[in-house]
């Protein structure tokens, strides 16, 4: 059986005070010391190691969210990037963990099937929501989510994901320098091969993909192939009429045309294996996997998530011939035609803290931190 005393750490930003405290962005040496947009936690401890988080705000409203889950021998961490709105993030990041834990205790382990039947309640719960409101909010059926979660159990590291967000795991190459190692695939029609996905799936569609303005999106309107939500493009139930034009389709679809199972890798962590990246595509657009992982080797652990993030936001600045200093200043909403909201969370694997293989025969959390203090949940 799973043992997991779980924590809440960072987690559902909204608000921010509302969880564990976020430390505002206060050491020059770092950058953004008066990015107002700018949160972090500098450094942490979670089972397998120490962990440092960092993230930004370009939309008007925040559509990343994010949790770090903690326990005497089992870490769980989410990237949850939502889009058309942050309600399809906010109900995973409420969800999807409680699902893990339930499931887990119930099958006595951690597992893939354990994390897709997790995926799975999560995406029907929220479609389920979705239909409740869709009467009285039809727009609620164009707001979905990518979803990236990591779990290391038992010296496991499982990696399960839908969308474009990325999981990159930094480690020691033969000749004892620091290599990249992708470890989730991108949903994304920019990728051939998802495209080539997307028309063996549909070939009685001719328009499941559109190039716009040099961009694949399918339908002409959505670049990630897997989502939690986005109900428009899962059954004709929750279409959208010609009120709606960035999502009004002009012909019912006939069956999903996204999908929400999503793509799971497993592997026992290895002595060379040094740190995992997990980030929203924010991160991606700006650095290369290899880039990000040398920031993080070849800085001191604490900040080092905020140092990623300056980085990532310095990167695009420059690409728009704006000072950043200049970006910090902007409101959000404004600031979104710069960079995306971006959330990092920097996983360090400290081989010599691995736990027992044999973990006690009990599952425990301890639930959410909010406002009127901790909700207990205790499994034995």
């Amino acid at each position: 059986m799973c043992s997991w005393l779980g924590t809440t750490v960072s987690t559902c930003l909204r608000p921010f005070s509302r969880y564990a405290r976020m430390n505002k962005d206060d050491d020059e040496d770092l950058g953004g010391a008066d990015d107002a947009l700018l949160w972090s936690r500098d450094l942490e401890r979670h089972s397998h190691g120490e962990f440092s988080f960092a993230m930004v705000q370009a939309n008007e409203v925040l559509e990343d969210q994010s949790q770090v889950e903690t326990g005497r021998s089992a870490t769980f961490a989410g990237v949850y990037d939502g889009h058309g709105g942050a309600e399809a993030a906010r109900y995973i990041c409420d969800h999807i963990f409680h699902h893990l834990l339930r499931l887990a205790r119930e099958n006595g382990k951690i597992s893939e099937d354990v994390i897709r039947n997790a995926y799975s309640e999560t995406e029907n719960g929220f479609l389920t929501f979705v239909r409740r409101a869709y009467a009285i909010r039809p727009g609620i059926a164009a707001v979905g989510s990518c979803c990236l979660v990591g779990v290391i159990w038992n010296s496991t590291l499982y990696m399960a994901n839908l969308g474009d967000s990325r999981a990159v795991m930094g480690y020691l190459d033969r000749s004892n320098k620091i290599a990249a190692e992708q470890l989730t695939r991108d949903h994304n029609a920019s990728m051939e091969e998802v495209r080539k996905e997307l028309r063996t799936l549909h070939p009685e569609d001719p328009q499941i993909l559109v190039l716009k303005q040099g961009v694949w999106r399918i339908k002409g309107i959505i670049q990630v192939s897997r989502s939690i939500g986005d109900a428009y493009l899962k059954g004709s139930e929750f279409a959208l009429d010609p009120s709606f034009p960035r999502f009004h389709l002009p012909e019912p679809i006939r069956r999903p045309v996204l999908r929400a199972d999503p793509a799971i890798f497993t592997r026992e962590l290895r002595r060379g294996d040094k740190f995992v990246i997990f980030a929203s595509d924010g991160l991606w657009e700006q650095l290369t996997n290899q880039e990000a992982v040398e920031i993080v080797h070849n800085n001191p652990r604490p900040g080092i998530a905020r140092r990623l993030l300056v980085s990532a936001l310095r990167k695009a600045a420059k690409t728009r011939e704006m000072p950043y200093n200049e970006i910090k200043k902007l409101d959000p909403g404004v600031r979104r035609h710069f960079h995306d909201d971006i959330t990092i969370v920097v996983m360090f694997i400290d081989h010599d803290m691995m736990p027992n293989r044999n973990p006690p025969p009990d599952l425990s959390v301890r639930g959410f931190v909010d406002a009127d203090g901790p909700s207990n949940f205790d499994f034995q």
